[in-house]
């Protein structure tokens, strides 16, 4: 009686893992916050190369 209440899921294909589907527990960043992070990141490094 217990197998019949069983929940099965599907097959993944091929032991692909579907990154869509988890939930993370990281930081929520959107396109526009990475891209101005980066931008921030290589002006800092430009200006700690050619501050010496």
């Amino acid at each position: 009686m217990a197998k019949k209440d069983k929940k099965t899921l599907p097959p993944s294909g091929a032991g692909l893992v579907r990154y869509f589907e988890e939930e993370t527990k990281g930081p929520k960043l959107s396109p526009e916050q990475v891209v101005v992070m980066t931008v921030i990141l290589a002006i800092f490094c430009l200006a700690l190369r050619f501050s010496a």
